[in-house]
């Protein structure tokens, strides 16, 4: 893929899915008490996601790790949830609030725009076409295909590098703090677009602004993140 030849401070976008494009994480634990549950791993409905933003099958290795089980290994189990996961968003799935926003913000001012994400490649692809997204992005890359997920930066790192953009040049859309330290760690500008219930998390103070919903992506904030860009102490939250 060529390079970007478009000017300005930030050259490309790349956004995170579950959470952010498609409202799935409380899908995914649905998946996750079903699939583990089964197989006797105490993980309740009402608890918090813990594993949120991190790649499935680092998933069920965290989970074996603490209750081990018989039968399937942890592969088999993370492509179960998978398959769950899947399924649930093809019966009751939705896009999150603003996607068509955030996406026209970032065409307007001239970036690539690319999924990263720390979904299996099929369900990235499936969740893209199911919602009539794919059009709007000239690469997707998934953590699978590297050897550390969330919160390492590799998968955004690999992004940037695919789509032939400088990381500094790439803004990147967050919901989870695996993937905020993610971004950050990579160098580049991020926006999170946090759950009401983990917008306490410490990760978000270090992001470049931290939204309520996608219906605020705007001008005003298109303006912002080019000012903090310029100002020599770039880095920090504003909290809209």
């Amino acid at each position: 893929m060529s390079s970007v030849t478009e000017t300005g401070p930030f050259r490309a976008a790349i956004f995170d899915m579950d959470g952010l494009l498609v409202d799935s994480e409380p899908l995914w634990h649905e998946a996750e008490v079903e699939v583990l549950g089964a197989l006797g791993v105490p993980i309740a409905r009402d608890d918090p996601r813990r594993t949120k933003g991190i790649f499935v099958r680092e998933v069920t290795r965290y989970w074996y790790d603490r209750f081990p089980w018989d039968g399937p290994s942890t592969d088999d189990v993370a492509a179960r949830i998978v398959d769950r996961v899947t399924g649930l968003i093809a019966e009751r799935g939705q896009l999150q609030p603003g996607v068509d926003k955030a996406i026209a913000l970032c065409r307007d001012h001239g970036l690539v725009l690319a999924v990263a994400s720390s979904s299996e490649r099929r369900l990235i692809s499936f969740v893209l076409r199911r919602f009539g997204l794919a059009a709007h992005f000239a690469l997707v890359h998934s953590a699978e295909e590297e050897e550390y997920g969330k919160p390492h930066p590799a998968v955004f790192l690999t992004t940037a590098k695919l789509l032939g953009v400088a990381p500094d040049r790439c803004l990147v859309w967050e919901d989870a703090p695996a993937g905020v330290v993610a971004a950050k760690a990579a160098r580049m500008a991020c926006v999170a677009v946090p759950a009401p219930d983990e917008r306490d998390a410490p990760a978000f103070a270090i992001a470049d602004a931290v939204l309520s919903s996608l219906e605020e992506a705007d001008e005003d904030l298109w303006r912002r993140l080019v000012s903090e860009r310029a100002d020599p102490a770039w880095g920090g939250a504003e909290i809209c």
